[in-house]
């Protein structure tokens, strides 16, 4: 049994017009939001063994900001240019090179590719918010073999979601 949670980048923000898509830094929402969704995931007890980031500031701010509050080790955080502006299927071969020994991914990126890969995985949503995190537990054994027959949904949760 492997648990994949998935985890969109918090808000970012758009005040400087010169700055690349890529550079963006999170907003003062986003600075607010991302400490306290990793805080609920503390509270379930749903820790990495892995993380996985867009190499994008905003969700490398995010992941980073997920790991100090996981007590996660910074420096294990993977970050990668791949994940940015990714497709499902692009996602999910990155997923695909995690080791057999990880149980819990968490990965850090963006939509439209987050959205579409929690519809191929078999989620109902209409979008993942900023900071929002949605989680499969997946009956495999290896990382290559993740597909929508050996995924459940496991959590949906964002920040502005009561109770």
């Amino acid at each position: 049994m492997k648990k994949l949670v998935i985890i969109r980048h918090a808000k970012s923000a758009w005040d400087d017009p010169f700055l690349t898509d890529h550079a963006r830094p999170l907003a003062e929402r986003g600075f607010r939001d991302a400490p306290r969704m990793a805080q609920r995931l503390k509270m379930q007890e749903i820790y990495p063994d892995a993380m996985l980031s867009s190499d994008a500031e905003r969700a490398k701010s995010t992941a980073l900001i997920t790991a100090e509050n996981l007590h996660f080790p910074k420096n294990k955080i993977q970050f990668t240019e791949k994940l940015y502006h990714a497709s499902a299927h692009g996602i999910l071969n990155e997923i695909k090179k995690t080791k057999k020994d990880i149980h819990t991914l968490f990965i850090f990126g963006h939509n439209p590719g987050f959205n579409e890969l929690i519809d191929h995985l078999g989620g109902d949503i209409d979008n993942l918010p900023t900071s929002g995190q949605f989680g499969f537990k997946l009956d495999i054994d290896d990382w290559s073999e993740i597909s929508p027959k050996k995924a459940k949904v496991w959590f949906f949760d964002y920040p502005k979601k009561i109770g």
